[in-house]
């Protein structure tokens, strides 16, 4: 079942085209249910055309579907590539209205030690100083790490403040005996990874 299906469920006057449309021409036919998601009721209610009522009933319906995915993803076994970081923060970042730099703390096997969310806002050198993700680091003695944020608009594709604040910690990490493993830029239903693109 689509996710404009989905949604228009426990709305009874509401038909799939009309969802759609309130959305403007210029989005996919299918709705981007991470952009729902991070929608408050009164927002959905002025976006839909909702009453408050069902509004709410909505925000709290996705609002449970982010926490149970969200608890339902822990990372155990070794993290082996992009599409493994995408699968743990996705549900954390995804439908976030604003970027949200985090970190992923690794042993020398490659596994989870702890996370950290480093900053919020638009990301850049400014925000994400190489002191607040490696203090953490050399702290708990992880071996490597991997960075992660996510694009509030849906599109991966990493600006020119991305790659300036990923070069500034690979150097710092190389610095300190810290390996920056990737920088996954996290969109809507998609990521990119640096490492993937020959970046790293």
């Amino acid at each position: 079942m689509k996710t404009s299906s989905v949604l228009t469920r426990p709305l009874a006057s509401w038909k799939e085209g009309e969802l759609l449309a309130s959305f403007g021409v210029q989005l996919p036919r299918e709705i981007s249910l991470a952009r729902i998601a991070g929608l408050e009721p009164a927002d959905l209610a002025e976006r839909l055309g909702l009453e408050p009522a069902p509004a709410q009933r909505l925000a709290a319906a996705l609002e449970l579907g982010r926490r149970a995915t969200e608890q339902g993803e822990v990372m155990q076994a070794p993290i082996c590539g992009g599409e493994d970081v995408y699968r743990y923060l996705a549900p954390k970042l995804a439908h976030l209205p604003c970027e949200v730099f985090y970190v992923l703390y690794l042993d020398s096997k490659g596994r989870l030690l702890f996370e950290a969310e480093i900053s919020r806002g638009t990301l850049s050198s400014s925000l994400v100083h190489p002191r607040e993700v490696f203090a953490p680091a050399l702290i708990r003695r992880a071996a490597a790490i991997l960075v992660a944020h996510n694009h509030p608009s849906g599109d991966p594709q990493p600006s020119a403040d991305d790659r300036t604040t990923t070069r500034r910690l690979q150097r710092a990490g190389r610095l300190l005996g810290i390996e920056l493993l990737d920088h996954i830029v996290i969109g809507s239903g998609n990521f990119l990874s640096f490492l993937e693109e020959g970046w790293l």
